[in-house]
């Protein structure tokens, strides 16, 4: 039998910092490793289980779809990929979607479509694209371009030129950023990776107002934040304001890869045939899982559960910071994405409480993440702050 922890570590690029776990067996909010020990994942994937592991409807949806036909090319209709568009749709601003595998392919797509309508609208002037400090937008050399942390960048230079960076909730230095090349602005509604760090009152709506007055397009970048995980379907929703262009990967397939990129009719017309494609995009068996999975969010009480859930969870994170003020700096988030800054080393109380049965991540050295499925319950919210509890008061 295969040792896979080592073989793991012999034969694979070594890009990834893994914990010691063997994980073979997820359900709801709960996954086992192969000596069939329990773990609260509050990580779920990293916001990709929104659902939890394996949820049935998507699980029966894939195995499906496996039976009938599991891959053919884009020079092909399939039911699957027209029965998700439509979904998506319907429920959000856009006319039309791109299909692809991933947030960084998304986001790949969405910043061509940008450049391709900034140079055909001003005789190939416009290719500048702002984004935001602490971004994280791929591992692409556009996204990672776009993604505003040196860290990333370091040891792949010369990166992709066109790219300039602000501070984000900073609409003065943002305005004072857009030159006469400049053809859009990228930002997440929430920045995820960048710390869960939220967008003040009104910064949204003023930079679609500085869009609008200056001919840029406006890419809301939701692979992370978007399908339920704020609580409603996408982020944008809360400030009410759209964009031309937004990007989903993630959740889209229920735990298995997809992505998308969407944008208004106008936009997306710039895009004609040859001028993006993908192999795997829009393949039938992601697809069939995506429909099952926007199904569960629009139907179900799933997004109200996420509201509950995240304002409880918020509630006792809250109390968790009066009672230790010395370490917890900050409570933050939407829905169930939230984050905890503290004081404190982040990959050691990730350690920690790896060790206790708890799954959660870490951002920027000092911001603990919290990415519970949208389907939690107060006994696991409970739990974990149970375990922080412990590991704080050790401390």
């Amino acid at each position: 039998m295969v040792n896979v922890v080592e073989t793991t570590d012999e034969s694979i690029f070594q890009t990834y910092k893994r914990y010691p776990v063997v994980l073979v067996r997820g359900k709801g909010c709960l996954v086992w490793d192969d000596k069939g020990r329990e773990y609260l994942d509050f990580l779920a994937g990293i916001a990709v289980c929104n659902l939890g592991h394996c949820h049935p409807a998507v699980v029966q949806a894939a195995k499906e779809q496996c039976d009938k036909l599991m891959h053919v090319s884009n020079y092909f209709y399939t039911e699957p990929q027209a029965a998700l568009s439509e979904l998506i749709i319907k429920n959000s601003f856009a006319d039309r979607i791109f299909f692809c595998n991933s947030g960084a392919e998304a986001n790949e797509a969405a910043l061509k479509l940008a450049r391709k309508y900034g140079q055909d609208h001003s005789d190939g002037k416009k290719y500048e694209i702002i984004t935001m400090n602490y971004s994280f937008h791929g591992r692409t050399f556009a996204t990672l371009t776009a993604t505003g942390q040196d860290k990333f960048h370091h040891g792949f230079g010369p990166l992709l030129p066109g790219f300039k960076y602000v501070p984000f909730n900073d609409i003065k230095a943002l305005r004072a950023a857009v030159s006469d090349i400049t053809c859009a602005v990228m930002l997440e509604p929430i920045q995820a990776e960048g710390g869960v760090n939220m967008p003040v009152k009104g910064y949204l709506k003023s930079v679609r107002e500085l869009c609008d007055e200056k001919g840029l397009l406006l890419i809301y970048d939701e692979v992370q934040v978007g399908l339920g995980r704020t609580g409603k379907l996408f982020a944008y929703e809360y400030a009410g304001v759209a964009p031309d262009i937004m990007t989903l990967a993630k959740a889209i397939g229920g735990g298995l890869p997809g992505g998308a990129m969407l944008a208004g009719k106008t936009v997306a017309e710039t895009f004609t045939t040859g001028s993006h494609a993908t192999t795997f995009g829009g393949n039938p068996v992601v697809m069939a899982a995506g429909v099952a999975t926007m199904k569960v969010l629009l139907e179900g009480s799933v997004l109200e559960n996420c509201r509950t859930m995240g304002a409880y969870f918020m509630e006792q994170l809250e109390k968790f910071k009066a009672k230790y003020p010395q370490f917890v700096k900050e409570i933050r988030g939407a829905g169930l994405i939230i984050g905890m800054e503290t004081t404190l080393d982040g990959r050691d109380i990730v350690s920690r409480c790896l060790e206790k049965g708890l799954i959660i991540n870490f951002t920027r050295d000092t911001v603990l993440r919290f990415l519970p499925p949208l389907i939690v319950e107060k006994q696991h919210i409970d739990r974990c702050m149970q375990v922080l509890d412990e590991i704080f008061a050790a401390l």
